[in-house]
């Protein structure tokens, strides 16, 4: 029966399970390829089924206190000025969901996991299944060998493309290129949020209650654009393209965005498989089910799918055909419903025609007097509750 279990990725699923199959009697070891865990980020939202599992992880009081704190949102008009302010109280988001930074939920996850052993720096070059388990080839560290893998190294994973084949076979590109990144607060924001759109194209500034200063935003409708990940030069090409002659303060943004320490530009894209795992090798979080940051649910799943893994390979005594089967069966149809999500995320956030994005102004201007929860927020509720828990104690069934 499998014990020792090497994780690849140490955002927020890969230390999430590594803290759940410790308690639960596993030896886990997580391999990333930063130097040390990566602080900082974006916003992230906790919801659903998900709040339940940071409850039981023990992070739930941490999580609560390092809410952003958001109040709402501004839609800016070519003339630089907001035509309409809207309270977040008015979009109807479900009592006890959170929103806080990504980087402060990896640490609250990494803090929980004392005694797994971390191997920052370094990459997973190889994997060759024997009879017995994994021998996992390193860039750096000797080869080792382990029970299980499990690929918790995003969208771009590693993993993925060294067990299941190439990234091509298995993303859905959404439409969408989307680049975030610290900026000054310009615009002396105070746990709000200014957005502009033209047709295809969305610009934004937002200050939460925990940032020193901002966070910037640029996304574009697009086909899928070939760069290079590592060549930032490139990106900020295509940003320049992108918003060529845009208003407001996108050129200032534009600007910001190459002194950025924490720069990021990808494409918006979800994964697809029939299966997530295959012989000893399983999936988790967005290597395996990424359902795009329009869907707002990518942290809240990682968080989820961690729980579910960890719990069905306890309650299978390690068996791990049998673990990862009940894994897939719980989890699919949640997934599907959350990846959903995306489509009326791109509409709110980047509207493609001038008559969708007026449409969702004038949805927005009325908000205040809809009933609770009339748009969006209530598919998001239904989709973040779909599934069942596993029990917080042993239940073995093999």
């Amino acid at each position: 029966m499998a014990k020792t279990v090497l994780i690849s990725g140490a955002s927020i699923a890969g230390p999430a399970l590594a803290f759940w199959l410790n308690k639960w009697g596993f030896r886990p070891t997580v391999v990333e390829r930063a130097p040390a865990i990566r602080d900082g980020g974006y916003a992230i939202d906790v919801r659903g089924a998900a709040i339940e599992v940071a409850d039981r992880m023990g992070i739930l009081d941490g999580v609560r206190a390092a809410r952003t704190g958001m109040r709402g949102l501004s839609l800016i008009g070519a003339d630089g000025r907001s035509f309409a302010d809207v309270d977040m109280s008015q979009l109807g988001s479900a009592e006890g969901d959170v929103e806080l930074m990504r980087g402060t939920l990896t640490r609250l996850i990494h803090e929980r996991t004392d005694g797994t052993k971390y191997l920052f720096g370094d990459s997973i070059t190889g994997l060759t299944e024997r009879p017995g388990g994994v021998r996992v080839s390193f860039e750096h560290h000797p080869p080792r060998e382990f029970d299980l893998v499990v690929g918790a190294d995003g969208l771009h994973s590693h993993v993925r493309r060294l067990a299941f084949g190439p990234e091509d076979a298995f993303r859905r590109h959404l439409g969408y290129h989307v680049s975030i990144f610290s900026t000054e607060n310009v615009l002396g924001l105070d746990r709000w949020t200014a957005m502009f759109n033209e047709p295809g194209r969305m610009a934004g500034q937002y200050r939460a209650r925990t940032d020193r200063g901002a966070k910037g935003i640029l996304a574009f409708t697009s086909p899928e654009l070939t760069f290079d990940p590592h060549d930032v030069t490139g990106q900020f090409a295509l940003l320049d393209e992108a918003f060529s002659g845009a208003g407001w303060i996108v050129p200032r943004l534009l600007a910001a965005a190459r002194r950025a320490p924490d720069f990021y530009f990808d494409s918006v894209s979800q994964i697809h498989l029939d299966r997530w795992s295959r012989g000893r090798v399983v999936l988790l979080g967005d290597a395996g089910y990424c359902p795009s940051p329009l869907s707002g649910q990518g942290s809240s799943l990682a968080l989820v799918g961690a729980y579910v893994l960890a719990a069905e390979l306890r309650d299978c005594g390690g068996n791990h055909p049998l673990a990862f089967d009940r894994y897939e069966t719980r989890m699919r149809d949640f997934v599907q419903r959350n990846q959903k999500l995306a489509t009326d995320g791109a509409k709110i956030l980047i509207p493609k025609t001038r008559s969708s994005l007026l449409l969702r102004n004038g949805l927005l201007r009325l908000a205040p007097h809809l009933p609770e929860r009339a748009f969006f927020s209530k598919k998001v509720h239904a989709a973040a509750n779909a599934i069942d828990l596993p029990a917080d104690s042993a239940d073995v069934t093999a």
